[in-house]
């Protein structure tokens, strides 16, 4: 209100300046301007922008100067503002298989640990609530919305989870369906979904639906793809045809995470991909700011400008090569003339 009531004053002194300004300046103008005495079009628009630049820089320091210190320091975030990560992870015994890694010698579980730090260490994981699901031939929820990254790291660290579970076939579906299922009440497109496996005996029909919340997918696969290995009389690899057309039935991408870890660019669209319209949460103080940068920078550069283009009449200046060399012929047409002609006194 304050901030308003100033800018009107500023408004209406600043008119009258220039209305005065104005008058002085029209008992001048052939001098100023040239025989015209007009001067450029858009000098004419420059009264309008010293007002405007005034009002608006009057009301952006007040406005700065009334409202509350601005204090930066670490704050919580509003549970409404909070993003989900949401981890279904494979927790099958051919998880423990050995062949992962860019030398082969980690375990697939092992590898998912550390694809996962690798994740951590590069996303912002303070606007992430993190959920584990496990899945064998049915589904569990490990944890639901901790913000503690130990909790996850413990999960991912050799925690023999594939022993809560009768023993069976891997049902991915089962662990997608739950997902479903603990997604389903937030808000829309706030959740990313990472599902972690190695694709071994994934269902080709029976594909549950995500709801709103789920923003982005990823499927991330684990394992040897060529050779693989052998667990309870068959040959298990990473199923990388398999996995890649889960992630398609689930509008997200697939990632073979068995030698490389997530690429920036991919951590970066997860990231953004739920995140809120930047203005949306512009307050009165960024507008401020703002306000008072574009008015400052007009007012200073309308000098400058009005200096170099206010005008196009340039008295005592030839602007043009011809008319310099027509002065310099009739300079010397007259020092001829003089020295043919001197004057009797």
């Amino acid at each position: 209100m304050v901030a308003g009531l100033a800018a009107i004053v500023i408004l209406v002194v600043a008119t009258g300046a220039e209305m005065l300004h104005a008058r002085r300046i029209r008992r001048i103008a052939p001098l100023v301007f040239g025989p015209s005495a007009q001067p450029a079009a858009w000098a004419r628009i420059v009264p309008a922008l010293r007002v405007l630049s005034l009002t608006g820089l009057c009301w952006g320091l007040i406005t700065l100067l009334l409202l509350p210190p601005k204090i930066h320091a670490a704050q919580a975030i509003p549970d409404n503002e909070m993003k989900h990560l949401l981890i279904v992870l494979d927790v099958s015994p051919s998880m423990r298989l050995e062949d992962a890694g860019q030398n082969k010698d980690q375990s697939r579980m092992q590898r998912a640990a550390r694809l996962m730090e690798s994740f951590f260490e590069r996303a912002n994981m303070n606007r992430y609530q993190t959920s584990v699901i496990a899945v064998y031939n049915a589904a569990k929820r490990v944890v639901e919305d901790t913000r503690d990254l130990e909790v996850i790291h413990n999960i991912f660290n050799d925690l023999p989870m594939h022993h809560a579970f009768v023993s069976g076939e891997t049902d991915l579906f089962s662990g997608l369906e739950e997902a479903a299922e603990l997604a389903k009440p937030w808000n829309p497109r706030s959740t990313t979904l990472l599902l972690i496996s190695d694709g071994d005996t994934v269902p080709g029909v029976c594909m549950p639906k995500m709801p709103v919340s789920v923003a982005n997918a990823v499927v991330i696969g684990v394992g040897d793809s060529v050779k693989g290995s052998f667990i309870n009389g068959h040959h298990s690899r990473q199923d990388v045809s398999t996995l890649r057309q889960l992630a398609i039935r689930l509008n997200g991408t697939y990632h073979n995470g068995n030698e490389k870890h997530l690429s920036t660019d991919l951590i970066d669209q997860l990231a953004v991909g739920g995140e809120e319209n930047p203005f949306e949460k512009l307050t009165r103080r960024e507008y401020a700011l703002a306000i008072c940068g574009l008015s400052a920078l007009i007012y200073a550069l309308i000098p400058w400008l009005l200096h170099y283009w206010g005008t196009g009449w340039k008295p005592g200046v030839f602007t043009s090569r011809k008319e310099r060399a027509r002065a310099r012929r009739e300079a010397e047409r007259k020092q001829k003339s003089t020295h043919l002609h001197p004057t009797v006194s």
